[in-house]
């Protein structure tokens, strides 16, 4: 489990050296974690040892929103003087993700269902 937490660690290090190398406007943990879904796929299968570490920060994943939680509460004051224009990107930002969550579905059960029939 070690050896799995130090990879997933290595890949995060990686997406975040080359974001900032190349001023990507991509987060280096996000950059990390594309690298990490491109080695698994050229891999072609997960390691038990790597699964079983994912499941394990998964099951434990609400302790890593206590530092967010008290961001929040730090800046109350923030929050109070900006409810309005935090609550509406909040509600676009949603909105606009569903739609094109929807799009990306739409598109790829037609491109599946045309593959299965050819």
């Amino acid at each position: 489990m070690l050896g799995s937490l130090a990879l997933l660690l290595i890949f995060q290090l990686v997406g975040e050296v080359l974001a900032k190398a190349l001023s990507l406007p991509i987060p280096g943990p996000v950059l990390g974690m594309l690298l990490l879904l491109i080695a698994l796929i050229i891999r072609g299968q997960l390691s038990t040892d790597l699964k079983i570490t994912a499941q394990t920060l998964l099951s434990n994943l609400s302790l890593f929103f206590v530092p967010a939680g008290v961001g929040v509460i730090l800046h109350i004051n923030l929050l109070k003087n900006e409810w309005l224009s935090l609550s509406l990107v909040l509600i676009f930002s949603t909105l606009i993700t569903m739609l094109i969550t929807a799009l990306v579905m739409t598109f790829l059960l037609k491109h599946l269902t045309n593959k299965k029939s050819s």
